[in-house]
């Protein structure tokens, strides 16, 4: 009989595990605040810009131009972006966010700092730091470049 390794003997097991917790109680501070995790990161990358185009935040983010109307409408619908016309080309618009969406971002960005300490603040800081090395690595060795939304 051929030997199986244990579910546990995999690495990819336990980032797993420590991804899902992290994720999905992120994902409930969010929702207590009124936004789902693609909203969080669709906002934070509006944050350091005064307006983008939809094409380009869907690159950004590793979207289609779909999901992003998707996300927008959804957005707008809640105050936190406009959608502007561009006077030159009736079929462009820029995304850039909303007063009440830029107030929002520092409130949402500390729930995200909060959710690291919860979970990363039982290692040291230079564990801390190795770790998010040893990742950033692996996901640029890998090539992974599309944000992680869920």
């Amino acid at each position: 009989m051929q030997s199986v390794s244990d579910l546990t003997a995999h690495t990819g097991y336990w980032l797993r595990m420590v991804s899902n917790a992290v994720s999905q109680d992120f994902a409930r501070k969010l929702a207590a605040e009124g936004v789902t995790v693609a909203e969080w990161v669709f906002l934070r990358a509006l944050y350091d810009v005064d307006s983008m185009a939809p094409s380009a935040l869907a690159g950004r983010m590793g979207m289609t131009r779909g999901a992003i109307s998707k996300l927008a409408d959804r957005l707008i619908e809640k105050g936190l972006i406009d959608r502007v016309d561009n006077p030159d080309d009736r079929r462009a618009h820029s995304l850039s966010l909303t007063k009440a969406g830029r107030a929002r971002v520092p409130v949402l960005a500390a729930l995200a700092d909060r959710n690291d300490a919860d979970y990363f603040g039982v290692l040291s800081a230079d564990e801390q730091d190795a770790l998010g090395r040893i990742l950033r690595h692996l996901a640029e060795r890998r090539g992974l470049k599309a944000m992680p939304l869920d």
